[in-house]
């Protein structure tokens, strides 16, 4: 017996599956990207985002813990030392609105597949994502001294992710 893709359990096509599956990584990469902030501090927000990722395995929420397992499994586990590469996007600005265009086209799809738990869920977690990105490396300061925790364009993006969201 073969055995079905875990997305079937779910009722979701593979191209939805995959935008399910591919948009934490995008949304841990547009929060980055919402402020340019060096290497060593984008190092840190990767590392941040990929570690909020990797706990999603660990969700109430079987669509999280699944999405989140996939992720894990093709990107490696945290845990293991696994990294994921600095992404410098040459348009941040067209990073961002992509990225917020797709978690609209995914909270409309999930509203309409899902649960309210399983979609909010799921929601949610996006937005925790980009939380601990922005959250993980102050921006601005000299030397790595001082700055904010979060900037003007971090906050913006995180509080227009979460608009889209509605969460």
């Amino acid at each position: 017996m073969i055995e079905q893709p875990a997305y079937t359990g779910f009722g979701f096509s593979d191209g939805e599956w995959g935008l399910l599956v591919g948009l934490p990584q995008s949304v841990l990469t547009a929060a980055s990207a919402a402020e340019s902030d060096g290497t060593r501090r984008t190092m840190a927000e990767t590392a941040a985002g990929l570690e909020t990722i990797s706990a999603g395995r660990e969700s109430a929420s079987p669509l999280v813990a699944a999405v989140a397992g996939e992720i894990v499994t093709r990107v490696g586990d945290p845990e293991a030392g696994a990294e994921l590469p600095v992404i410098a996007p040459d348009d941040p600005r067209a990073l961002i609105d992509d990225v917020l265009l797709r978690a609209g086209q995914a909270s409309a799809l999930l509203a309409a597949r899902v649960d309210e738990g399983e979609a909010g869920a799921y929601r949610h977690w996006l937005v925790q994502i980009a939380e601990q990105v922005v959250g993980a490396a102050s921006s601005g300061g000299l030397l790595g001294i001082g700055g904010e925790s979060v900037s003007d364009s971090e906050r913006r993006f995180r509080d227009r992710l979460a608009h889209v969201l509605n969460d």
